[in-house]
């Protein structure tokens, strides 16, 4: 019998729906995101999919897989309710001092983002934890009780607790959390010592408070979920996509919202490593562009990059340490405002400036006919003619040429440009800023992006990939099937999984196995538990171990990937070789005559990978020649026009040309050529200079 799988992705503009047949057919729609209920866009694109399928909901059979934008649009937008911080007595100023770092050294006018909980509703207890672990001074109730009677003066529903050095021993939180469930139980409450067991205070009370203020936001809404799919009769328990590219149990998901920050993006990156697969390219760049935002990844050996922290709310998009660092597992990417519905404006010294500024769904660019006039980039792919405005989404969303057209004349004016001029800068400045965010992301890391083949999906990636290719010098750029709702897709195709990290610091010579295996019991435990609430079975789980080490001394870590289960092996030369080699390439030299520290222990418990795939057709449709005046680079041509779905496998098709399908638009250069590919992706090659 033919099973069904759903996946639903909230972005910043639309709300993208994919139902997977277990035979191979996909059914795939977009609606515009509703933000001031996410659900209803959710249940929309539901109707939508599950009605081109002729099925009911009690059909969905196989998965429910949710990626949302819930937990980065309460952060950015700061509309979250009070919630309070508990610190150790001493400690009380932690967010505002931070790590004390500078991450502009000669900016007199630095800038950093505000800390989510405020001074005012801060609190202290006298309570101490020594390095070690062990308690110099228990938690006092009475102490406790004054905190819970302040915070229901000032309105808190939800209190963050992070006290010294509570990552290796939480005791004193958790009494905490036990007198609040007893005298406060409405109180939301989150630890440290369960969300982020990591060394350093500030990354930690970072993490934390980031936890607090979205629990209160992400477990009604979440709760909500669950509750209208048991009342539309939908039999599957939802999924959810997690930072670090797996996706959990929506129940526990709820109680952990800052590993939702990443949600959508990082199944969009999960699925790039899923293509590379499939074309045997073990090296590539992710380029997702959507309504509202624009994300780069970097895929090496058929896997992306992971990064152990990361950042929100940066104050300048390309300088790390100028926003909120969260220390969870993630997929390691960057991201940048520019999307379709990127405002592009002049700035104080009269030049073109895009971003990051967004209209978002309502109103939306000025051709979405919702009451927006800014010129956005959308409105400038319309103008340029590269969009049909009456074949957006297969025509069920006419684009109204003439408000795109009338807010580029105002934008043309004020650069003493024409209104195509005025658009087809606007198009080359939101590739150029995309191309420098991957060139800035893929050299910060070591890595030559010249070269790299681009993988292209969003909503409008298509659109602009082949130009930000020739930015990056990339030779070749893949649009797959599902272009435009490819991070939805991903959901589909990722296991279940969730990665433990647990501080536990010692010389490597010197290391007591026992305590690592102890370590390592408590968190394959936990990881076991995750999985078997997400529906996997016991014999599905799989279980692997990292370790982050550094040299004695060293304030950075370098994290080293272990071969074997290290409770069973206890090989310290196998360890200290793995590291040494991983150091030497990410530096270039091993330091023999230094000692060595181990500061974290990772284990990543992941289920089965999900076989799930879409058949692709032959090329269908009767061929028709088309043309469009298309303004490309400073004078108009006559463009051709194809329709995707009539490509077939012997087409060899000659840049410039437009290639349209129901969800997106794919753009393609001169002196490029696209072919179509076994797997239905369609491939634009650059041709060779002679």
């Amino acid at each position: 019998m033919t099973r069904y799988s759903l996946a639903i992705d909230i972005g910043g503009t639309f709300t993208d729906a994919v139902l997977l047949a277990s035979d191979g057919r996909a059914f795939v729609d977009k609606t515009l995101t509703t933000h001031n209920n996410l659900l209803e866009g959710f249940f929309r694109g539901v109707e939508l999919v599950t009605g081109r399928a002729g099925i009911g909901p009690a059909e969905v059979d196989d998965v429910v897989v949710h990626a949302t934008t819930v937990v980065t649009n309460a952060l950015i937008e700061r509309k979250g309710p009070p919630v309070a911080l508990l610190l150790t007595e001493g400690f009380r100023d932690i967010l505002y001092i931070r790590e004390e770092h500078r991450y502009d050294m000669y900016d007199p006018q630095i800038e950093f983002a505000e800390p989510l909980i405020p001074a005012e509703r801060t609190f202290t207890l006298k309570e101490r934890v020594y390095a070690d672990g062990s308690v110099g001074m228990p938690v006092d109730p009475e102490e406790v009780r004054a905190v819970i009677a302040a915070c229901r003066a000032k309105g808190i529903v939800s209190v963050a607790v992070c006290f010294l050095n509570a990552y290796r021993n939480g005791a004193n939180e958790e009494q905490v959390r036990e007198i609040f469930a007893r005298e406060a139980p409405e109180i939301y409450v989150s630890l440290s010592s369960v969300i982020a067991p990591q060394m350093r205070e500030y990354l930690r009370a970072s993490t934390v408070a980031i936890n607090a203020y979205t629990v209160p936001i992400t477990r009604p809404y979440l709760t909500a979920l669950i509750d209208e799919l048991k009342a539309r009769n939908f039999t599957q328990q939802p999924l959810i996509m997690l930072s670090n590219g797996g996706v959990i149990g929506a129940e526990r998901a709820s109680t952990m919202p800052v590993r939702m920050i990443e949600s959508g993006p990082a199944a969009g990156a999960l699925v790039a490593c899923y293509f590379s697969r499939i074309f045997g390219i073990a090296d590539l760049i992710s380029f997702d562009m959507g309504g509202t935002t624009a994300k780069a990844c970097m895929v090496q050996n058929h896997e992306p990059l992971v990064t152990g922290t990361f950042e929100v709310d940066r104050r300048y998009r390309f300088k790390p340490g100028s926003g909120m660092p969260i220390t969870v597992p993630s997929i390691d990417m960057i991201e940048i405002g520019a999307g379709g519905g990127s405002i592009a404006s002049v700035n104080d010294l009269g030049l073109l400036k895009i971003g990051p500024e967004s209209a978002g769904s309502m109103p939306g660019p000025a051709c979405y006919g919702r009451g927006g006039t800014d010129p956005c980039v959308t409105d400038a792919d319309l103008v340029l003619g590269i969009l049909n405005a009456d074949r957006f989404l297969g025509g069920d969303m006419v684009l109204d040429l003439g408000a795109a057209q009338a807010a580029y004349d105002g934008l043309g004016a004020d650069l003493g440009l024409s209104r195509e001029q005025a658009a087809w800068g606007v198009f080359q400045l939101v590739c150029e800023q995309m191309a420098a965010a991957t060139r800035t992301h893929a050299t910060e890391r070591g890595i030559d992006y010249r070269g790299l083949p681009l993988l292209a999906f969003g909503g409008a990636g298509p659109v602009h990939a082949c130009m930000v290719a020739e930015l990056t010098e990339s030779p070749k750029v893949i649009y797959p099937p599902l272009a435009s709702v490819l991070s939805a897709f991903g959901t589909l195709v990722t296991p279940a999984q969730i990665d433990l990290v647990r501080s536990h610091v010692a010389l490597l010579e010197a290391l007591d196995w026992d305590a690592v295996t102890q370590v390592l019991d408590s968190m394959t435990a936990e990881g076991a538990l995750a999985l078997g609430e997400a529906g996997i079975r016991e014999e599905d789980y799989t279980f692997g171990f990292s370790v982050e080490m550094r040299y004695l001394g060293q304030q950075s870590e370098v994290r080293v990937h272990l071969t074997e289960d290290p409770r069973e092996s206890r090989d310290i030369a196998a360890i200290q070789q793995l590291f040494e080699a991983e150091y030497a390439r990410q530096y270039g030299l091993k330091l023999g005559d230094m000692k060595i520290e181990i500061v974290n222990w990772l284990v990543t418990a992941s289920g089965r990978q999900p076989e799930r795939s879409t058949a692709q057709a032959g090329a269908t449709g009767s061929r028709h020649t088309e043309t469009r005046p298309v303004f490309l680079r400073g004078q108009a041509r006559d463009v051709p026009v194809w329709q995707r779905a009539t490509i077939g496998p012997d087409d060899r098709i000659e840049g410039p040309v437009i290639i349209e399908e129901r969800e997106t638009t794919i753009f393609v250069l001169e002196d490029w050529v696209v072919t179509r590919h076994d797997s239905g992706s369609l491939v634009a090659e650059k041709k060779e200079e002679n």
